[in-house]
């Protein structure tokens, strides 16, 4: 997750935008946000759907192998 100052900025620089036009520094600086936000989430979404264990009705373990692999590989779940 961004620090709290990054998205209060991304949000400040939105408001402006919304009210009036950014300046080049600006909406260069807009986008340099919007990218780290995005891999941020991203990153963190990656994470939990990496360490899910998807389990059926029945108790059994019906996790993808490939999933298997990538928590094989990041020990994770004892795999």
């Amino acid at each position: 997750m961004l620090p709290k100052k990054q998205l209060e900025r991304i949000n400040e620089l939105a408001r402006k935008a919304k009210s009036s036009s950014l300046t080049l520094s600006e909406q260069k600086e807009q986008l340099e946000l919007r990218k780290a936000y995005i891999e941020s989430f991203r990153g963190g979404m990656r994470n939990t759907i990496e360490g899910l264990k998807i389990i059926d009705e029945e108790n059994n373990d019906v996790t993808p192998e490939k999933l298997k692999n990538i928590q094989k590989t990041k020990g994770l779940h004892g795999r």
